[in-house]
């Protein structure tokens, strides 16, 4: 019989490794959604409309995702997701053009969304304080490292190939080792509990949004990094084009986001003792992600980008994982699934009307405008942020 500490670091490495196939995939469809578009002469407006579209089914379906997780147990959920992403990616395969784009869109965003309430689920369990801290670090570590590879991958194929033509295919292939890695998944991840409808419907949490502090701060903490981390990974790549840099180019430079979030994420703990606290963590590197999402569409150079970008990564590399430990830390283990799966709503939210309306502005008023709001948006958030703290601390 296996020990609880050998079992958490099965599940854990399970986990970690069917994430970051699905992330390898969610992040070459950065770089091929947008090209794709692109090829089929997609306004802005419209690309807003295909980009947005992975996020609608998340958006609506999240909270009831959550009690479906903490009924069924992690593993059977997470599996289920890939096949889904599978079956998304073989539509868009086979169906070319708009319908066949956003109707594959409409199940990948459902199955990540799936896959990430199923992982970050089985984590949350694991442990608490700064070990959980550790656990999310590492985690999201993992899949920067997906985001790293896929933009890359996606990149180099679009150059080799002269275009798009079987890369959903090979995305679909990739999407079922994420699932096969599921498997590996045992004990306590593959069980679910005896929770009700009152622990993780819409209207308990209603009351968390309400009333728990800490649930507030994680959701403001989403909010501003999804809706920055929303809009660059689906306009950069349209930015980077219309700037006539070469597929591969592209890949590099939306790949260096994912890679800087990479490299500081397991040394979250110490980032965060040296900051000061998760407070001021969590301002440095909201402050990090509006100086680089607002000067992003001024910059028209490969070095100054390269720098813009590597200032999202480090405010996109601490936010994630700290909204998932407040959050985690705030609610009761019953609560967890369905609290996870309201962030994720949130998440997916801000993910569908960030192209929507970053690509109105864009129509009207251009990269500069649009990056340039994109950023003072961040950093209102941050206002709200603060004062959402101070309430936290007075209560304690």
């Amino acid at each position: 019989m296996k020990r609880p500490a050998d079992e958490a670091g099965q599940n854990f490495v399970a986990v970690c490794v069917s994430l970051t196939f699905c992330f390898i995939v969610y992040s070459m469809l950065l770089v091929t959604v947008p090209v794709y578009g692109l090829e089929l002469g997609a306004s802005p407006l419209m690309l807003g409309v295909i980009l947005s579209s992975q996020y609608l089914f998340p958006f609506l379906l999240a909270i009831p995702l959550g009690g479906v997780v903490a009924r069924r147990g992690g593993r059977i959920t997470l599996v289920a997701g890939a096949l889904v992403m599978t079956a998304g990616l073989l539509i868009m395969q086979v169906l070319s053009g708009y319908y066949g784009l956003i109707g594959g869109q409409l199940l990948i965003g459902l199955a990540h969304l799936q896959m990430v309430l199923s992982a970050q689920t089985i984590i949350s369990s694991l442990a608490t304080g700064p070990k959980l801290e550790g656990y999310f670090g590492w985690y999201s570590t993992w899949l920067s490292g997906g985001q790293v590879i896929g933009p890359l991958l996606a990149g180099a194929w679009i150059h080799w190939a002269g275009g798009v033509n079987n890369l959903f295919l090979v995305m679909a292939g990739i999407s079922l080792l994420g699932g096969l890695a599921g498997l590996a998944l045992a004990g306590d991840a593959t069980q679910g509990m005896a929770v009700t409808g009152k622990q993780t419907g819409f209207r308990v949490q209603a009351s968390l949004i309400r009333r728990n502090t800490g649930v507030q701060v994680s959701i403001a903490i989403t909010v501003a990094g999804m809706f920055a981390l929303g809009v660059y990974g689906s306009y950069l790549p349209v930015y980077l084009d219309s700037l006539e840099m070469s597929a591969v180019m592209i890949g590099v430079l939306v790949s260096l986001r994912s890679a800087t979030s990479m490299v500081i994420r397991p040394f979250i703990p110490r980032i965060i003792g040296a900051a000061g606290g998760r407070k001021q963590a969590t301002i440095l590197a909201l402050c990090f992600i509006s100086v680089g999402l607002a000067c992003m569409g001024f910059a028209g150079n490969v070095a100054a980008i390269a720098l813009l970008s590597i200032l999202v990564g480090l405010g996109g590399g601490l936010t994630q994982p700290l909204s998932m430990v407040v959050l985690a830390e705030s609610v009761e283990r019953e609560q967890r699934s369905g609290a996870l799966g309201m962030r994720l709503m949130a998440n997916r939210a801000v993910h569908f009307m960030a192209p929507l309306l970053f690509g109105a502005i864009l129509g009207l008023g251009g990269f500069g405008l649009s990056f340039a709001l994109s950023g003072i948006f961040v950093v209102l958030v941050a206002v709200l942020l603060l004062r959402l703290q101070s309430q936290q601390a007075a209560s304690l």
